[in-house]
Parts: structure tokens; sequence; C-alpha cells
């Protein structure tokens, strides 16, 4: 039977490709935006900078404070990236979320299987750049490629996991090949999926599952529990699998964005580090507004990993765990980086 060897939790934002100096392109649209999600709540700029005044974020921010931060993340994305080749993974499942990248407003599934035999990313043209909010752009390099390439699915599993949810109740849907939207910002597989293959897998694309949440998108978002449950089915459907695949499970996505919360990041993270199931599932709607959302792809990830006997262990466990910010309101990415490698 298949075997997972290989856990992981990875953050995939703009900031992790993209210098200190362009974090801030994002600025004039935190100030602009009025409705920042945070604790439950939403606020405009002035209010955020109001309400975390007390926790001195202004000097988490300065140059010097992104540049250590920068090069924390990228020496964290490059330990995680040698995990991973140490694996000698033959597949990937990979759990991530779309941003309007395949999917449209003419249809927006909950959860999808990819369970095409290609998949394909290319290089935005000047005109998608030209649609591309700002620092987007900037950041293509580190999730997509420099030229037109195709990727290898994995369609035998991506039915398993299909059949297998069908029959745990989950009604999902299923692609065989991406969407062609003319005239569309994005092309190609979303960025969720695209920094997994340039970055952790360092361009070396082994056969793989793309398991597509639509956490960003109201009304049809999964909850966190929908998502842990589901991992749990993809899981079965893993070690049911009669295969010698070596198999790596990636929850790709988070932590807190667009507005940094390290209490809730580290929460998670030690419910992770804890095996706790029943805390992950009972984290409401609220917290999971905005980039947020995307930890759901983590707890879908948990769902599958905490069944099988990985842990931290020396190599791996919570390799870092950086709060990237950019302005005195607490605006930002908060990156994460886990894996799990060793047996108990």
């Amino acid at each position: 039977m298949a075997e997972i060897v290989l856990g992981m939790w990875n953050t995939h934002g703009p900031t992790l490709s993209t210098t200190p100096e362009e974090w801030l392109l994002r600025l004039p649209a935190d100030h602009a935006r009025k409705d920042h999600p945070f604790r439950g709540k939403t606020y405009d700029f002035a209010s955020l900078v109001e309400l975390r005044k007390d926790e001195e974020l202004a000097e988490r921010a300065t140059l010097e404070e992104r540049t250590a931060r920068h090069g924390a993340c990228r020496a964290a994305i490059e330990k995680m990236a040698d995990i991973y080749e140490a694996a000698q993974a033959d597949v990937a499942v990979i759990f991530g979320n779309d941003q309007s990248e395949l999917f449209l407003d003419d249809i927006m599934p909950a959860l999808t299987v990819f369970n095409g035999p290609t998949l394909w990313n290319a290089p935005a043209t000047e005109e998608q750049a030209s649609k591309m909010a700002p620092g987007i752009h900037a950041a293509e390099w580190g999730h997509n490629p420099p030229v037109h390439t195709e990727y290898p699915g994995q369609p035998e599993l991506a039915d398993r996991i299909i059949r297998q949810a069908m029959a745990d109740q989950f009604d999902v849907a299923r692609s065989s090949r991406l969407p062609e939207n003319p005239g569309h910002w994005n092309s190609g597989v979303g960025h969720a999926f695209g920094f997994i293959y340039r970055q952790i897998m360092r361009d070396k694309v082994v056969p793989n599952v793309p398991l597509i949440a639509n956490t960003f998108f109201p009304p049809n978002q999964p909850t966190a529990r929908r998502m842990f449950e589901f991992g749990r089915s993809v899981g079965r459907a893993i070690r049911d699998w009669d295969s010698d695949a070596r198999v790596v499970v990636i929850g790709s996505g988070g932590m807190s964005h667009f507005v940094i919360d390290e209490p809730f990041d580290r929460s998670i993270i030690d419910a992770i580090e804890a095996r706790d199931g029943e805390m992950l599932c009972s984290i409401g709607e609220e917290w999971f507004q905005s980039g947020t959302s995307e930890l759901k792809n983590w707890i879908a990830a948990a769902g599958c990993l905490f069944e099988t006997d990985l842990s931290s262990g020396p190599s791996g466990g919570l390799v870092d765990y950086v709060p990237c910010y950019r302005s005195e309101a607490g605006t930002g990415t908060a990156n994460g980086f886990i894996a799990w490698s060793e047996r108990k």
C-alpha cells in the first residue's frame, strides 16, 4: 500500500517572493481598505493603528526588520525544500485554494479534485500583469515558471480520492483539465500549487493531485471542521491505494494576513504539534477571513496527517514562524513552515 512519508505545512504569500522594499507596494491598498478583518470584526487602517498602538508594530516594519525577516523566510524555504528532497517522494497531494485564478463567478466549487494527466503553468503576459494588484506581479517568479511548463498529474490516486470522498458524503467537483479564461489576469494552475512546484520541489515536480478549496469567497466556503474531515477522507484514500508510492502531503497557504495576528497563528501551530484536531475544528468562521482563510488548507492537511505515525523529529517540526509586517497597523503576511518527516 502507499505510504505517506512526509507532511508539510507551508505558506506561499507574495512576501516570500518579493524584496523587503517591494512589500510596501501593498501599502496604498492597506490605507484605502475600509474593512480589514481582525479577530471577528472589521477596521479601517487608522482604526487598526489606534487599536494596536501598544504593540509598537512600526518598529517591526522598518526596513531593517523587514530585511531580517525576509532572510529568515528564505532560509526556512530552503530548509523545507531540503527536507522535501530528502524524503524522495514519488507523489504529492497538495491542499491549496483558488483566488479567482481558475474558478470565476460562473462556477466556484467549494472543493475540487484535479484528476487530469497533466496540468500547466506559464508566465503572465504584459496584458495580464497590468491587471494584477500591486505587488503581485513582482512575486510571479516564485510561483510561475519562466516559460509555459506542463506538470504530471496522478489520475489514479485522484480518482481514488474522489471515490472515497463521495463515500464519505463529500460531493466534490472534479476537473481533468485547467480552464482557459481568455482576457483573465491569470493563466495556469493557481499560486498555492505553483509556489510548491517552484520553491519546495525546486521545479522537479512529481506526479501530484491538487485539492482546491474555496477558502476566500462567500457564501460556499467549507468550514474548518469540514476541511479537517475532508483531509481525513483523503488520508483514507491514500492509505488504501494499492501502490508502493511514497507520498508527501502538503498544506499550502496562510498564515494570518493581511492583518497579522501572532497569538492566533501560534494557536494553530500548537494545535498541530499537539495533534489537537478538535481545537482546529472548533475555530469559528469569523477567524478565517481574507488571506487568513488559507489556514483551512493547513487544517485539511492536519486531518490527513494526524492519522499517520509521522512526527516532527529532530529534522523538522516547526522550521520557523516569521510574521512579516509592512505597517504600524499590523498589515502584512505571517509565514509559517512545519515538516513532519520522522516516525514515532
